[in-house]
């Protein structure tokens, strides 16, 4: 039925009809998308679309377990996502290149210094993980602060001088002591010591204002921080952070290994368990063995019980080695030793007292003797002196002797005093001897 031929009527109705479902579509349509930007937004959200991203890479042995996409981990919590994953030319030191991503704002706990990139594995398919390490010391891999490198004469005409730190590492002229940090704060000083240095240019950041976008990578080469590059013409000539990496097997590895080692072990492992074996057969002999000692050794077991049960008295023990006359006769002999040696230590007091009176008088003797014998020396040095001064004495002390001697001899042939001189007045006659060979 076309429409001219409906009523007016209808046409009325129908044209109300066409309105309502074209406002329902429009609304449902607006509902379709508010929910699918919604969609769009929340996921962006919880992907970090919105945050700003500072990229890393480092180099690894294999790429095994690893695809791009794969959650970067810090601390335990998903901080970014792996963004590349290529292999190094034939020629190169390292064999893959891994570039990955760190949203904010945890590229803040990466340092220069102290912060590395681990591979480890995740589960027992194979499959591995990256994750990063906080930073100890050092400085911030990259700066959200506006930054420029500007001559010294530039800076010092600056008004928020103090609000401008120093972006690079400032040595002496021999290059060997560190003299100004970076991170350090501009002062007037400060551009002194660095026009002393001959230095013209020196790298800066503004610290009171942050951008959204990194301005400037640390160089560890050159010791200070240089600008990065956004938009290069190629993506491999980008200035990113190099984080090194402490790399792990697979866990598919370490079992492929495990399994050989088993396998190459495995005929010792027979052997040893033959051993084990023949071990046990040789020990259950010995216990039987021993089984048969102890029965046998059960009458001296009961022996020894008897005889520690008449040893179990105080003192008993003592009693059985030493009988009760003995013991009584050992206490006699020990009272008649203490005697003896009570004895011998007086005995032993009175000759120290004795001979401690001998010495004193054995001194005093010794002490006359050599008065004597002083007295003795000076006699015979007076006599000495004496005949030393009368040479002629002992010749009229020899003839004085020789008259003496004269006149005891004519005194003993004088007849009154002879009778004075006979020794030997009642000796018999002596017999007459005959001559030898006479007759008798």
């Amino acid at each position: 039925m076309a429409l001219q031929d409906l009523t007016p009527q209808l046409r009325t109705r129908l044209s109300r009809m066409e309105k309502a479902v074209g406002w329902f579509v429009l609304l449902a349509a607006l509902a379709l998308v508010t929910g699918f930007v919604y969609y769009i937004y929340h996921t962006a959200e919880r992907k970090g679309w919105f945050l700003s991203k500072a990229s890393y890479y480092t180099y690894l042995d294999r790429a095994t377990g690893l695809k791009v996409g794969n959650p970067v981990k810090l601390m335990g919590f998903d901080v970014g996502q792996i963004t590349r994953i290529d292999a190094m030319h034939p020629y190169a030191e390292y064999n893959v290149y891994v570039e990955f991503e760190i949203r904010e704002p945890y590229y803040g706990y990466l340092w220069t210094e102290g912060s590395r990139a681990k591979v480890t594995s995740a589960d027992f398919l194979g499959n591995r993980t990256l994750e990063v390490t906080k930073g100890t010391k050092g400085y911030p891999t990259y700066l959200f602060h506006p930054f420029q490198t500007n001559d010294l004469s530039a800076l010092a005409k600056l008004r928020d001088l103090d609000q401008w730190v120093l972006a690079e590492e400032v040595f002496d002229a021999a290059h060997t002591n560190l003299l100004l940090k970076p991170k350090t704060a501009l002062s007037k000083t400060n551009l002194d010591l660095l026009a002393s240095l001959g230095r013209e240019n020196i790298r800066v950041f503004l610290t009171n204002q942050l951008t959204r976008s990194i301005t400037a990578v640390w160089d560890g080469l050159s010791g200070g921080y240089e600008g990065f590059q956004t938009n290069p013409t190629n993506r491999n000539d980008r200035n990113l952070f190099w984080l090194v990496a402490d790399e792990s097997p697979a866990l598919s590895e370490r079992l492929d290994k495990l399994i050989g080692q088993v396998e190459t072990n495995l005929p010792k492992i027979f052997s040893l368990t033959n051993q084990i074996g023949s071990a046990l057969t040789h020990t259950i002999n010995l216990t039987s063995n021993l089984n048969a000692v102890a029965e046998s050794a059960r009458p001296v077991a009961s022996n020894l019980a008897a005889i520690s049960e008449q040893l179990r008295g105080r003192g008993a023990f003592g009693e059985w080695l030493l009988p009760t006359n003995l013991h009584a006769q050992l206490a006699t002999t020990m009272t008649n030793a203490d005697a003896a040696l009570a004895t011998a230590k007086t005995a032993l007091a009175t000759a120290d007292t004795a001979l401690g009176h001998t010495d004193t008088n054995l001194a005093a003797l010794v002490e006359n003797l050599n008065r004597s014998l002083d007295s003795l020396a000076g006699i015979t040095s007076n006599l000495n002196a004496q005949v030393q001064a009368n040479t002629n004495m002992l010749t009229a002390i020899s003839e004085a002797v020789v008259h003496t001697d004269d006149l005891i001899q004519g005194l003993k042939r004088h007849w009154l005093l002879r009778s004075a001189f006979k020794t030997k007045t009642n000796a018999p006659p002596q017999k007459p001897t005959p001559p030898k060979g006479s007759a008798r």
